[in-house]
């Protein structure tokens, strides 16, 4: 269907297609990973649902004023999840621009504003040996859990990259142990973290009680009856790590899987590691990320607030 000069409300969807029939060449036509295609899917539901809710019928053929509607349907989600659907939205209007089909009304809509700073918060050394401690390592599953809690604290990785790891990704570049990771966003394996001998250890411990393992199998996988031998879910893995902190008085919704993550950068600026080994550690694209663990830990430790005197 061409599309003319005019009006988006000028413009019809072509009445042979149905919803669903559209919505899935949406889909079949992104040349995208597995993993994006299922949060895609996942998305375009989202979606789907609130196009047939007060009186949309299921019809593609909206405004701006819509999208700027839906965007505001979205609130009580995580600003993650709702740039996530936006993005998706954005992606569906440009294809049906790109095929004919329907104008793309979503130009010039914005994101979510993500607020400064980091929503989880940072644990101390002290907090984190007694999360460590309190971790019982007398089973294969103890072994596991305070390697996976370990391993976070000391490399920063995030819950779906050690989810994906397998016991293969463990190799040793010039006599150091890494583990090669699948980065967030990422299709393959193409960077690393250090492993060292503090975060290794456990990690040959729970492999050795594990037993004979093959090198495609998951680094970390569930002792379940019913998933026995499968990768651990990144739900898991949050769950283990939130265990571990309740297990010790930590129980806060802003003390989570990712903080080990602030953690592990906040610690190892402390540490004395530049901007570069930071950002190499941390995989952060942009420096400016980087720089902002920089900021927050020079705006305490010079902190004006401790000149007030009373």
């Amino acid at each position: 269907m061409e599309i003319t000069e005019t009006r988006p409300t000028d413009i019809t969807v072509s009445q042979s297609l149905l919803l669903d029939k559209i919505l899935d060449n949406f889909l079949a036509d992104q040349d995208i990973s597995a993993s994006s295609r299922s949060t895609y899917t996942r998305s375009m539901k989202q979606f789907k649902n609130w196009l047939y809710q007060d009186g949309r019928e299921g019809s593609l053929k909206l405004q701006r004023e819509d999208i700027l509607e839906y965007k505001s349907s979205l609130a009580d989600k995580s600003i993650y999840t709702q740039n996530l659907y936006l993005t998706s939205v954005r992606k569906l209007y440009q294809w049906l621009e790109s095929k004919k089909i329907y104008p793309d009304i979503t130009r010039g809509i914005k994101g979510a504003k993500k607020p400064k700073g980091f929503r989880k918060d940072t644990l101390t050394p002290d907090q984190l040996r007694q999360a460590l401690k309190s971790i019982k390592k007398r089973s294969l599953e103890g072994k596991r859990d305070y390697a996976i809690f370990n391993l976070m604290a000391r490399t920063g990785l995030r819950d779906i990259e050690v989810s994906r790891a397998l016991v293969g990704d463990i190799r040793q570049e010039s006599g150091q142990p890494v583990l090669w990771i699948q980065g967030k966003g990422k299709d393959i394996k193409d960077d690393f973290v250090l492993l060292m001998e503090p975060a290794m250890k456990p990690i040959r411990d729970y492999l050795k009680t594990r037993g004979s393992v093959h090198p495609e199998e998951p680094l970390f996988c569930s002792v379940s009856d019913r998933s026995s031998g499968q990768p651990l879910t990144t739900r898991s893995i949050s769950r283990i790590v939130k265990t571990a902190l309740r297990d010790i008085g930590l129980d806060d919704s802003r003390l989570t899987a990712h903080s080990l993550r602030h953690t592990a950068i906040s610690l190892c600026i402390s540490g004395g590691a530049s901007l570069q080994q930071a950002q190499a550690m941390a995989r952060h694209t942009d420096p400016k990320t980087t720089l902002i663990y920089f900021h927050n830990l020079e705006r305490i430790s010079a902190g004006a607030e401790k000149f007030i005197n009373f």
